[in-house]
């Protein structure tokens, strides 16, 4: 029996759909955000095709929300984050930035960029593994978004880049955290000052993207990496993921605290049994989650 997300309140017009043909939830919290529901991944697509998924307003609140719904909901197990039309996010809308709008005081210009970076820190955190389809190109706060990914499946055409410095600004969406994290200060500094633009491959040699395929096969390759997540031992993942996270700042004697509590409350779970009898019975566990 599959649930449907209710509203929170009326501002957000949720529009539910339910798809007989494959028994998923589609769901849309503004046309510019897409969400479904399958098997436990849902999936998040960036829909403003034309505009090559530039973020704006309506955009990054509905990242934010179906990011939150993504980390809250139980039914979700994984969650693939994509672009439409074959481009992932070329991050901020320069083009409007360019135009003008009335001018809002420093504090609130502040506060709104903090409100949609959480989409960033919200799929980074969330105990769910996460994995970003990366196609077209990754520019900007794009890439920031999708390095806050836990696995980047990339198409070999894409074309991958920091740009803030190359449009005056200093780059936000967590960018210069994970990519110093994940290459150390010194290439950060390299990508982030001088903002060269990567092919999928160079990309993939600096271990900013797990994977590279052909254009053919993105979707396909994104969708079945993500789908085996979600059909893995959920809580396990959650915690492996937690597990990760405390090692970019806790000190080692409190991830190794950390690490007894999560591999002891793994041991204990339905999937954990399951994986330890078909081991033994020598056939593919079937995990459901708990």
């Amino acid at each position: 029996m599959l649930r449907r997300f209710a509203p929170r309140n009326d501002a957000e017009r949720l529009e539910f759909n339910l798809n007989q043909t494959n028994e998923s939830i589609i769901m849309s919290a503004n046309e510019m955000v897409l969400l479904k529901l399958d098997r436990g991944l849902l999936t998040i697509t960036m829909n403003r095709p034309d505009r090559r998924n530039a973020l704006n307003p309506d955009m990054t609140r509905g990242l934010v929300e179906a990011a939150r719904r993504a980390a809250e909901d139980h039914e979700v197990r994984a969650v693939l984050l994509r672009g439409a039309g074959g481009t992932f996010c070329v991050g901020g809308d320069v083009k409007s930035m360019a135009e003008g709008r009335a001018p809002l005081p420093f504090e609130a210009k502040m506060a709104n960029l903090r409100r949609g970076m959480e989409v960033s820190r919200i799929l980074h955190q969330m105990p769910k593994p996460v994995v970003a389809q990366v196609d077209g190109a990754a520019a900007g706060a794009g890439l920031s978004i999708a390095l806050s990914c836990d696995i980047r499946i990339a198409s070999a055409s894409c074309k991958i880049t920091t740009a803030f410095a190359k449009v005056g600004l200093s780059g936000d969406y967590g960018g210069t955290y994970f990519l110093t994290q994940m290459l150390g200060a010194a290439k950060a500094r390299e990508l982030y000052l001088m903002s060269p633009v990567l092919s999928a491959q160079e990309a993939y040699n600096l271990n900013i993207v797990t994977k590279v395929v052909p254009d053919a096969d993105i979707d396909a390759e994104a969708h079945d990496v993500a789908m085996s997540l979600a059909q893995g031992p959920s809580v396990t993942l959650g915690y492996i993921k937690r597990n990760i996270n405390n090692a970019e700042t806790m000190t080692l004697e409190a991830c190794f605290d950390a690490e007894a509590i999560h591999h002891s409350r793994s041991g204990e779970t339905a999937d954990h049994k399951e994986a330890a009898k078909a081991f033994v019975e020598k056939r593919k566990p079937a995990f459901q989650g708990h």
